[in-house]
C-alpha cells in the first residue's frame, strides 16, 4: 500500500513541479518575450516595412551579412528567441539557414553577453567552473568561444543552404527568392 502512495504523491509533484514551472514562465520569460515582440514591431512601424525589407533583401544577397551580422544583430539586441524573428524578413529561400545561425548565436555568444541566452548560462557557467579550478581565465574562455562561434555559426547557416537546396530537389518545390511578408 505504501508503495502506492508514494507513486500517487509522486504523480501528484509531477504536476505540482509542471505548474510552478509554468508560473515562472508566465513572471518571468513570457512577458519579456511579449514586451520585445512590441518593442520589435514598434520599430518596425517607426522605420517602416518597406525599409526593413529592404535591408532584409540587401542583407539575403550576402551569405556573410545574412548568416553572421544579422544573426549576430539579432540575438545580441533582441536575445533569444526574439533574435530568431529576424528571418521573417529574408526570403523563405534563407530561413532555415537563418535559424540555423541565429539559434546557434544563442549558445556561443552566452559566455560575453549573458543576456542573450540567460536560461541557459548554467552550461557555460559549469564549464567556466571548471576551467577556473584549473587556474583559467574565463574571460578567454567566453572570447574563444564567441569567436569559435562567429565562425562555425556562419557556415551552420551557410550549409544549411546546401541542405536546403538539397531538400528542395528532393520535394520538386522551389522556395521563394523574394521577401514577402504576410500582414
Amino acid at each position: 500500500m505504501d508503495y502506492i502512495i508514494k507513486f500517487a504523491e509522486g504523480f501528484r509533484n509531477l504536476f505540482d513541479t509542471g505548474a510552478e514551472t509554468f508560473i515562472s514562465w508566465m513572471t518571468g520569460i513570457v512577458p519579456v518575450v511579449l514586451l520585445l515582440l512590441v518593442a520589435m514591431n514598434t520599430i518596425i512601424q517607426l522605420i517602416g516595412e518597406n525599409r526593413i525589407n529592404r535591408l532584409a533583401s540587401a542583407s539575403s544577397k550576402n551569405p556573410l551579412l545574412r548568416y553572421l551580422v544579422l544573426p549576430l544583430l539579432g540575438t545580441f539586441m533582441l536575445g533569444n528567441p526574439m533574435g530568431l524573428s529576424l528571418g521573417r524578413f529574408l526570403p523563405e529561400k534563407y530561413k532555415p539557414s537563418y535559424y540555423a545561425s541565429a539559434s546557434y548565436f544563442c549558445h556561443t555568444s552566452n559566455g560575453l553577453f549573458p543576456h542573450i541566452n540567460p536560461g541557459e548560462l548554467f552550461i557555460f557557467l559549469g564549464i567556466a567552473a571548471g576551467i577556473e579550478q584549473l587556474g583559467f581565465s574565463t574571460a578567454d574562455l567566453a572570447v574563444r568561444y564567441f569567436l569559435v562561434g562567429l565562425v562555425m555559426n556562419f557556415f551552420a547557416g551557410w550549409i544549411t543552404d546546401f541542405t536546403t537546396k538539397m531538400v528542395e530537389k528532393q520535394q520538386g518545390i522551389k522556395l521563394n527568392s523574394e521577401v514577402k511578408l504576410n500582414h
